[in-house]
């Protein structure tokens, strides 16, 4: 398993449920900053664990990445595009530059992972791709000109590639999470007004945790998944 942004938050927990389900994993993240963490808790269960920094927003980097992948393991059974970022902002007052940043982190990156690492998989005959949305890809928000619109993107990317590539052998799904307590959502949920509205629109009166997203990520990883394809999964409590 290639997992993209594994070195905290969503990425990490996903790493870590894929190697105690079985599979070596290599993880990805632009710093060092807690990728030897992680690959040492996925050394603990017995499974092989690597690292290799990259800039996933540039195509150079993602090929250089993609051939590290297959020196080390030699194929790429399961691709998973953890990457986020967020800004909000008035829109009328909205930074271009940051714009630009989410776009590129959020969406371009998970275009140029799922290119170089598809090509590998369609040269197996078989893949499973797993691509990180949210519930904002489903809704709008306001201040957000950027967040919401990639993760939309990224949900009509995972179906598109679905409708190319099922018949290859590779299925492409997504899993989306309502607010989960991750470092991208720590200064929003440290306001008690906002926190006590998110857990108002979720039925079961709680915010998402980590260990939420094992089971989904396990199974569009497995062969318990074969016949879901396009599919964008909410992990979200009924939000």
């Amino acid at each position: 398993a290639l997992v993209v942004g594994g070195s905290r938050g969503l990425g990490q927990a996903m790493a870590l449920a894929l190697s105690s389900a079985g599979a070596d994993v290599c993880v990805v993240a632009r710093s060092t900053q807690d990728l030897q963490k992680t690959v040492e808790a996925i050394s603990k269960m017995g499974k092989m664990g690597k690292s290799i920094v990259s800039d996933v927003t540039c195509e150079e980097e993602v090929e250089k990445m993609v051939e590290e992948v297959m020196k080390l393991f030699g194929r790429i059974d399961i691709l998973v595009n953890s990457q986020g970022a967020v800004h909000l902002q008035p829109s009328i007052d909205f930074d271009t530059a940051a714009w630009q940043k989410v776009i590129d982190v959020n969406l371009k990156s998970v275009v140029l992972c799922c290119k170089h690492a598809g090509r590998v998989m369609l040269n197996q005959g078989k893949g499973k791709i797993i691509n990180i949305s949210s519930v904002r890809g489903f809704q709008g928000r306001a201040e957000d000109m950027a967040y919401a619109p990639s993760k939309a993107g990224v949900n009509q990317l995972t179906r598109s590639l679905a409708i190319e590539w099922g018949s290859k052998g590779i299925n492409v799904n997504g899993i989306a999470p309502v607010f989960t307590l991750t470092p991208i959502n720590v200064s929003f949920l440290n306001d008690p007004v906002k926190k006590e509205w998110v857990l108002s629109r979720i039925p079961m009166k709680r915010l998402g945790q980590l260990d939420d997203l094992f089971g989904p990520v396990v199974f569009l990883a497995s062969e318990a998944s074969n016949f879901v394809n396009g599919h964008i999964l909410p992990v979200d409590g009924g939000w």
